[in-house]
């Protein structure tokens, strides 16, 4: 693998590389160990060969095993062919196997033994535990990301909800007292089909009003000193109301809804400014908000509108 390639790697796949070549180096440690200890029982392998020439030929396996473990080893940490400085060990038959210096094989394991443990590598479980860290944080950063992503996305239809479908007014004032007190939440609803009795919210002077629709387009209102309010000639039914009042009216009764504009009231008649005063009017169908149905705050009083 060059160097452009090398920086090429992610953290994590430069630690499993580094993982899998440590495991090999495990592995290659324990070959060694298991030919050492039959090189130092050579004289039992002897004993229970049928003959030197067999004894040999075990003995040649063993050094083979012993010099590809080693030059597998010192591969795989950058070093140098043992071959080239201690020497091969290979070629061995029954013929020669007494011309092998076996201070010389000793001293070969020996030495390898020595650069094994002098190696400055951290071990399997140290490198599974980086692994898994590194891991860990990956995969966490994506869930977090991801989460991120589901929140904004949600606020953004949260948003787009709240100001296209149902906007969210808060109350202030008494116009509308004791329907609604100041400090209700309230929800509505877009649209344009409103009714006698329906409560809207409006948008008068860059501020939100609401007020409950009295009459609509053409209609006939007509309001009488104790405050009874008729519409076309019939009396409206106003059970949502504690008192009945005059109130603040200046405009000539009765009085017939202009085109496309509705006539509202507050609840609250004897301080609500609304559509029998000059100073508020009737409400054009552009300044609707929508339609005031459900109270989210105070949550004891949590529900629909009447």
């Amino acid at each position: 693998m060059t160097d452009k390639e090398l920086q090429r790697l992610r953290r994590s796949e430069l630690l499993e590389i580094l993982l899998s070549q440590q495991k090999q180096i495990e592995s290659l440690k324990k070959e060694l160990a298991e030919a050492k200890e039959q090189l130092e029982d050579r004289k039992l392998v002897m004993a229970r060969s049928g003959s030197i020439a067999e004894a040999a030929l075990k003995l040649n396996g063993i050094f083979e095993a012993a010099q590809r473990a080693a030059d597998q080893y010192l591969f795989s940490i950058g070093a140098t062919d043992l071959s080239k400085k201690n020497g091969s060990l290979t070629g061995f038959d029954a013929n020669h196997v007494r011309a092998v210096k076996k201070e010389k094989s000793r001293e070969g394991i020996r030495l390898m033994t020595e650069r094994v443990k002098k190696a400055d590598m951290p071990t399997l479980e140290q490198l599974q535990k980086e692994v898994d860290r590194v891991h860990y944080r990956r995969d966490f950063s994506r869930v977090l990301i991801n989460t991120i992503y589901s929140l904004v996305v949600v606020a953004a239809i949260a948003v787009l909800v709240a100001v296209l479908l149902l906007p969210i007014l808060r109350i202030y004032g008494h116009s509308m007292n004791d329907t609604l007190d100041e400090g209700d939440i309230v929800v509505s609803l877009k649209g344009s089909d409103f009714k006698t009795g329906d409560i809207i919210a409006f948008y008068y002077n860059n501020k939100i009003l609401i007020k409950r629709v009295i009459g609509k387009a053409g209609d006939w209102v007509d309001i009488d000193q104790d405050g009874n309010v008729y519409v076309n000639g019939n009396l409206v039914d106003e059970p949502y109301l504690d008192d009945k009042a005059f109130g603040e009216c200046n405009i000539e009764l009765p009085y017939q809804v202009p085109e496309s504009k509705v006539f509202v009231m507050g609840d609250n008649r004897s301080v609500s400014v609304d559509s029998r005063n000059t100073a508020v009017g009737c409400v054009a169908e552009e300044q609707i908000v929508g339609k005031v149905v459900y109270r989210l705050w105070p949550l004891k009083d949590f529900g629909k509108l009447k």
